[in-house]
């Protein structure tokens, strides 16, 4: 086993969730962000269900793109980070500035933390609400980079 340490932001989401099956059949100890602690048995389970049943080899930390706090112990003693995760605005709410101030503010977050706390390298990747928003309901093709 490595002793590599990736921090996974967003460790309820989906695709956060198969990243995290992969560094850990890598062999990858990983620490992943949730805004709600109650919710660590629910993306365990998950991972299970996805063949890792990842013990002590994963950990969690509660923090929240929207504030600062928890950030700093979010990203200490890791080598690398995939960020990956976006806040989400709900209901109506489709004014770009209701999602692009919040992402952007999130992923200086994450980037400030990682940069202090020395990290190697960190992994940016982009959240469906950057393509997703906007469509007409009856949209039914796939996404693809056009979008």
């Amino acid at each position: 086993m490595t002793d590599k340490l990736v921090l996974v932001t967003g460790g309820t989401g989906f695709i956060a969730q198969h990243c995290m099956l992969a560094l850990l059949n890598a062999d990858y100890r990983v620490r992943t962000t949730i805004r709600s602690p109650g919710r660590e048995a629910e993306v365990r389970a998950h991972l299970k269900v996805g063949g890792v049943d990842a013990g002590n080899r994963l950990s969690f930390v509660h923090a929240d793109l929207t504030d600062d706090r928890g950030w700093p112990e979010a990203a200490a003693g890791c080598d690398y980070v995939m960020h990956g995760a976006s806040p989400t605005p709900s209901g109506d709410q489709t004014r770009e500035e209701d999602w692009i101030e919040p992402a952007v503010n999130g992923n200086l977050r994450v980037l400030r933390a990682a940069r202090d706390a020395g990290v190697r390298r960190v992994v940016l990747t982009s959240a469906f609400g950057a393509i997703g928003v906007g469509h007409k309901p009856d949209h039914r093709r796939p996404f693809d980079e056009t979008d």
